[in-house]
């Protein structure tokens, strides 16, 4: 079965390298020059994301803004959570001890502390919900800033393709078609030319 399954893919592997080498154009496609060794004529270079993100001085800004507000959040959220829990506690000890001097009391007193809880998590909800809006309003304006840059670089380089290399999405690249550390340059430069 294994050596079915191996040779199969290997006569797939085969059909399409026949189909590159044939020059044939898929009708529904722009015409590209293809020889049996690829494509020829196109000007492709990539861009390390990780290496971007971690040396442009914009993203750089929106992540250190980001885990204030993270920090602010978990602060507040840890402020509350423990001001709860100590209305529980003391609920719990006066209910152990028999504070309450009737049953409608101690109800009264729990069910406040429930809408506190409810409250609580509402706020909890709230604040997660406006960070994760807010973090998904910066990448937008991140990527926005990296593409405008890149439309501008490319004007005088003249590339057909830029592709990005996240973590190792890519198998093998030339590090000749690395243009990540000119784009980082450029987009600082234009960075600190607006502030």
């Amino acid at each position: 079965m294994k050596k079915f399954v191996y040779l199969s893919f290997a006569a797939i592997a085969a059909m399409l390298v026949f189909t590159q080498c044939n020059n044939e154009q898929p009708q529904a496609q722009k015409p590209v020059q293809v020889g049996c060794d690829g494509v020829k004529g196109i000007k492709i270079a990539f861009v390390d994301i990780d290496s971007l993100l971690n040396n442009y001085e914009f993203s750089i800004t929106i992540n250190k803004e980001m885990l204030r507000k993270e920090e602010n959040m978990r602060l507040t959220l840890s402020e509350k959570a423990r001001d709860l829990q100590q209305d529980i506690d003391e609920f719990q000890r006066k209910l152990e001890n028999n504070v309450f001097a009737t049953q409608a009391r101690a109800e009264e007193e729990q069910n406040r502390i429930l809408k506190k809880r409810e409250s609580y998590e509402r706020l909890s909800e709230r604040l997660a919900s406006e960070l994760a809006a807010e973090s998904q309003k910066n990448n937008v304006i991140l990527r926005d800033s990296i593409n405008s840059y890149l439309k501008e670089y490319n004007a005088t380089q003249g590339y057909d393709l830029i592709i990005s290399r996240v973590g190792d999405n890519l198998l093998y690249a030339n590090e000749a078609l690395d243009i990540t550390k000119e784009v980082i340059n450029g987009l600082n430069d234009r960075y600190k030319a607006e502030e």
